[in-house]
């Protein structure tokens, strides 16, 4: 499993109060992640431009810190690549034999950066097998969005979530998977608990149980401690008074 995450500037809206939309990603990600040990998972993050910031792995410790130093994308470079997100996520598991192969992208907003367009990556996923869950960040109505000013330091705007549902639908059911609309923190949380449910793979193991022999550490002692009692019994201390 593959996260495709945003970092654009829009992930700055904080549709749970005081709390932005890439604070609250990533506690999902961090309880998603523990919830699926025996899985090799990754994570993909796209502002304009995309990049693998954790490879698959098991090593879900090493993970969850790649996770945590997770940044919003600097200044000039903070649009919506979505089709290169979705892409670069896809191509980490190009080579893979895997039974179940998912990615699961999370993002606010529409598409306007990128040399490739998400429908070409949705069908790039489709060939390879590729599931692709679909999660719109963003509340009905107007969110406050901080806005760092040089002059007048920071302020808040009132901004309307804009993503592409009907797109984001369309990935999902281009790769046989679902969309999932996250307004909130209980939402966001909501929708990586279903996915969690819909991707179990029935895995067999086999289990080899090697036994030791550890009587005859007992019985030496057992059978130096009867030979000595015999041996009393023929003496005066056959018998404690």
């Amino acid at each position: 499993i593959v996260i495709a995450l945003d970092i654009s500037g829009s992930m700055r809206c904080e549709d749970t109060r005081n709390k932005n939309r890439l604070v609250v990603a990533k506690d999902c990600i961090n309880r998603f992640v523990a919830g699926r040990p025996e899985d090799r998972l990754g994570v993909v993050v796209f502002g304009s431009v995309a990049m693998t910031r954790c490879p698959l792995t098991l090593d879900h410790d090493m993970l969850r810190e790649f996770v945590a130093e997770i940044d919003f994308a600097p200044p000039g470079e903070d649009r919506t690549a979505l089709g290169m997100g979705l892409a670069t996520a896809v191509n980490r598991m190009r080579t893979s034999t895997a039974k179940s192969k998912v990615v699961v992208l999370v993002t606010d907003g529409r598409n306007n950066a990128g040399q490739l367009g998400p429908e070409s990556a949705a069908e790039a996923a489709r060939a390879l097998g590729v599931k692709v869950y679909t999660i719109g960040v963003g509340s009905e109505g107007e969110v406050p969005c901080p806005v760092d000013d040089p002059q007048g330091g920071r302020r808040y705007l009132q901004v309307q979530a804009d993503f592409d549902e009907e797109l984001l639908r369309k990935i999902a059911a281009t790769t046989g998977a679902r969309y999932f609309r996250a307004s909130d923190a209980d939402g966001f949380a909501q929708a990586f608990t279903e996915i969690d449910s819909l991707e179990k793979t029935e895995r067999e193991s086999r289990v080899r149980m090697l036994y030791t022999e550890k009587f005859m550490q007992a019985l030496v002692p057992a059978g130096l401690l009867l030979g000595f009692e015999l041996a009393l019994a023929g003496t005066r201390l056959r018998r404690i008074p």
